[in-house]
C-alpha cells in the first residue's frame, strides 16, 4: 500500500528497525558559522537579526569595517577535513549513524546545491562536496549517514518575501528548499534526515507531507530511511517518525513513541566557539549519564561536536568521543540493540538504571556502592540467577536482599579498565 500525503497515513509508517538497534549517534554542526566561531551558530541571526551590541562589538574589532556575514564564506577553507579520519574517530566513540549539516538555518550548503548559487561549499569556500566526502568515508565503515536540513533560511529574499505574506505565498519552497531536499536524497541516499528550521510555518506552507510520501513510496531509500518530527510548526512530538520534540530533550519517563536526544559537548553552543571554556564542556560521566538515561527510557543519544572552519574537530573534543567509544567498548552489549525493561530506573537512587536484551537484564549504575555492595530492589531473582559484570571474568556472589530484590557483591577494588569511568554494569539472568 502507497501512504497518502497526510499525517495520519504517514505517522502509521513503520520505523526502520536499524535506528533503534543503533541507539548512539554524533551529530555535527560545520557551516560558514564556524568562521567566526563566537557566541553560537545563530552568530548570523544575533548579528544581524537581533543586532545584537556584543556580535557588532565583536565583527568591528576583528573584521575590517563593511564585513558582511558574505564575506566570512571564502575563510570557511575546510582545508585540514580528512573525512576518512573523522569516520574513524566516530566509529571508536562507538557511533552507529552520523548527522552531518547539509544545510544549517544560514542557508549555506555543505554540497553543490544547484539552486545555492555561489553560496555552497563548492562554489565558496572550500570548493568541496563535503556532504559526499563525509558520507563515502562513512559507509567505508558501514556507519549510517543522517543529514540535517533546515526548512528556512534566516535571510533568504525568498522566504522572507513569503512570510511577509503570511507565509500564504510558497516562492521559497518551491524554488529553494524542497528542491533542496529532493536533491539530497537522490544524490547521497542518506539513512537519516533530520529536519529542522520547522517553528515558523504550517505544513500547508512547507509542503513536508507531499515530500514524505514521496519519500517513503518512491524515493530511492523509501524502505530504510527514517526521518524526524520537525516538518512544520505544530509537529514536534506529533508527528513524523522518531520524536525529537526540542533540543536536549528529557521526558524523564518512558515513551511509547520512538525518540532521541540530542545533546552537545559544548554546553552552550552546537557550532564550534574559540572562547569555550573547559568548564562549559560535558565532563565523561555527564555524557554517560545522558546516554544510560535515554537509552533505559527508549531513547537514541545523539551527541554533538563542532568543527573548525578547517575542518578539525579539536582535541577535547576528540577526547570525549574517545571516552564514550571506550565505556561503549565494555558496556555497549547493554546499549545497542537493547530494549527498555519492565522498570527504567531504581527510585531510590536514581543512579541505576535498567536496559534488557532476551532474556538478559542489565543493571547500569553510575556510582560505585558503599562497601562494594549493589543493591537492587526492582529485579526478582529465580534459584538458578546468574550475575556477571560487564568487562570482568567470572560470576558475581549475590543473596536475595532481606526486604525484595538482591544484593550483589562487587570487587572491592574497582576492576581495570573500568577503575576511571563512570557506569557499570551488571548482567542479570534469571531475574523477573
Amino acid at each position: 500500500s502507497r501512504y497518502r500525503a497526510d499525517w495520519a497515513s504517514l505517522d502509521a509508517r513503520p520505523l526502520p528497525a536499524w535506528f533503534d538497534r543503533a541507539k548512539v549517534g554524533v551529530f555535527v554542526h560545520w557551516g560558514v558559522f564556524a568562521v567566526p566561531a563566537w557566541g553560537s551558530e545563530w552568530f548570523w541571526w544575533h548579528w544581524r537579526g537581533e543586532q545584537r551590541a556584543d556580535y557588532e562589538r565583536f565583527v568591528r574589532s576583528r573584521y575590517p569595517p563593511a564585513t558582511t556575514y558574505a564575506d566570512f564564506a571564502p575563510r570557511f577553507t575546510a582545508r585540514d577535513f580528512q573525512p576518512r579520519e573523522w569516520a574513524r574517530l566516530f566509529q571508536r566513540a562507538g557511533a552507529r549513524y552520523v548527522v552531518l549539516t547539509a544545510k544549517h538555518h544560514e542557508g549555506f550548503t555543505n554540497w553543490g546545491s544547484p539552486v545555492s548559487w555561489s553560496w555552497n561549499s563548492v562554489d565558496t569556500g572550500p570548493n568541496r562536496d563535503l556532504v559526499g566526502e563525509l558520507g563515502q568515508a562513512l559507509r567505508e565503515r558501514n556507519i549510517s549517514y543522517g543529514l540535517y536540513h533546515s526548512l528556512l533560511e534566516w535571510f533568504n529574499p525568498l522566504y522572507l518575501a513569503d512570510k511577509e505574506s503570511g507565509f500564504k505565498t510558497q516562492s521559497f519552497v518551491l524554488q529553494k528548499t524542497m528542491p533542496e531536499l529532493y536533491d539530497l536524497v537522490l544524490r547521497y541516499k542518506p539513512d537519516l534526515i533530520w529536519s529542522d528550521g520547522d517553528w515558523e510555518a504550517p505544513e500547508s506552507y512547507w509542503n513536508s507531507t507531499s515530500f514524505l510520501a514521496w519519500l517513503y513510496n518512491d524515493s530511492p531509500v523509501k524502505d530504510t530511511v527514517v526521518v524526524n518530527d520537525r516538518w512544520c510548526n505544530n509537529c514536534s512530538c506529533h508527528h513524523g517518525g522518531y520524536y525529537n520534540c526540542a533540543d536536549k530533550y528529557k521526558p524523564g519517563a518512558l515513551l511509547t513513541h520512538k525518540w532521541e536526544m540530542c545533546s552537545s559537548v559544548d554546553k552552550l553552543s552546537w557550532g564550534y566557539r574559540s572562547n569555550m571554556h573547559i568548564d562549559e564542556l560535558m565532563d565523561e560521566a555527564s555524557i554517560i549519564k545522558e546516554l544510560v538515561q535515554t537509552v533505559s527510557f527508549g531513547g537514541n543519544y545523539l551527541l554533538n561536536v563542532g568543527p573548525t572552519k578547517e575542518g578539525v574537530i579539536v582535541p577535547i573534543f576528540q577526547e570525549r568521543l574517545l571516552a564514550l567509544g571506550r565505556w561503549l567498548d565494555t558496556n555497549g552489549e547493554a546499549i545497542y540493540e537493547s530494549k527498555p525493561w519492565r522498570v527504567q530506573m531504581e527510585n531510590s537512587t536514581n543512579s541505576v538504571w535498567y536496559t534488557s536484551k532476551g532474556p538478559a537484564v542489565y543493571a547500569i549504575f553510575l556510582t560505585w556502592p558503599q562497601d562494594s555492595l549493589l543493591k537492587l530492589s526492582s529485579p526478582v531473582p529465580s534459584p538458578g540467577l546468574q550475575v556477571t559484570m560487564l568487562g570482568l571474568a567470572g560470576a558475581l556472589e549475590w543473596q536475595k536482599s532481606p526486604d525484595k530484590g538482591v544484593l550483589i557483591t562487587l570487587p572491592h577494588v574497582r576492576p581495570s579498565p573500568l577503575s576511571a569511568q563512570s557506569g557499570w554494569t551488571v548482567k542479570l539472568e534469571g531475574v523477573e
